[in-house]
This record gives structure tokens, C-alpha cells and sequence, in this order.
């Protein structure tokens, strides 16, 4: 299995549960984070080393897609999304049985939380678990799928 993030470039992103705002970002990425059962830390270091690095902003100087969201002094918005693991191949409702329970996936959605947090990141949460409201402004737009597998980590 395959730890996911979809990830989309944004000017503004934030986060409300019951009617309170948890979390909120200007000009960074939003990251909607997906976790499977054996999803594992080694998984969770690499995609953060990869959310930080990856080059999707422009400089002043008009370049395209040279800095990436430390250079740019960029903020982080992650929200766990248990439906990126949503198998709709049978009936009309989605099965979730690929997503991991939430007693394996939360420690690991902290665990990535921090691990962007200790090598620079400037990271804002959204609340594991509850049904949250998400409010986009997409820059670009540039969404990008990023999944790294157990396998090969």
C-alpha cells in the first residue's frame, strides 16, 4: 500500500469544525493526507522531505516552478483524508476498508505533521476525525498526487 497526499498549490486555505476555525494558511500548500494499515514513519520522513523540496513556485523574477514552499516562505495546511482510500469499483458507495483505523492513522498523521515541522516547515492542522470544512483558493491551479509505497522506502 501506498501512503497518499494530494497536494494543491493555494493562496489561502483554511479549516473550520463547528463552526471554529482550526486551521488556516496564507500562500503555501494544502495537503490532503490519506494513511492505509501498514503505512509506516520511514514512508511519512520521505514525503516530507518531498513536500519540502518539491519546486512548484515562481520567483519575483517571473521563473517558473524554481522555489519550493520554504523558499518562498510558505505555510503548510495538512488535513487527514481517510476518502482518498475510497474503493468505488463495486455498488454506489464507496468502501473505506483500505484506510487505515484511526488508532494506526492518527499517531502517523502526527508523525508526518511533525516530521515537515522539524525540517522547516511551517505547518497549520486541520482536527483528525471530525468533519471539517475546508475553504480553497487554488494558485495556478497546480495539484499534484504524491504516494510513496512500503516496498521501496
Amino acid at each position: 500500500m501506498n501512503m497518499k497526499i494530494v497536494l494543491q498549490k493555494v493562496k489561502h486555505a483554511s479549516v473550520m469544525v463547528e463552526g471554529e476555525t482550526v486551521g488556516e494558511i496564507d500562500h503555501g500548500l494544502l495537503l490532503f493526507l490519506g494513511i492505509t494499515h501498514d503505512d509506516t514513519r520511514a514512508q511519512a520522513d520521505y514525503l516530507a522531505e518531498k513536500v519540502l523540496k518539491l519546486r512548484i513556485f515562481s520567483d519575483t523574477q517571473d521563473t517558473f516552478m524554481e522555489k519550493n514552499v520554504v523558499d518562498v516562505s510558505g505555510s503548510i495546511l495538512i488535513v487527514s483524508q481517510f476518502t482518498l482510500y475510497g474503493e468505488c469499483q463495486k455498488g454506489t458507495r464507496p468502501s473505506f476498508i483500505r484506510a487505515a483505523k484511526p488508532d494506526v492513522a492518527e499517531p502517523l498523521y502526527h508523525y508526518f505533521c511533525d516530521a515537515l515541522r522539524e525540517r522547516g516547515g511551517t505547518v497549520a492542522t486541520g482536527q483528525f476525525g471530525a468533519y471539517m470544512k475546508v475553504t480553497i483558493v487554488n494558485d495556478g491551479p497546480i495539484t499534484l498526487v504524491l504516494e510513496k509505497g512500503s516496498s521501496s522506502v
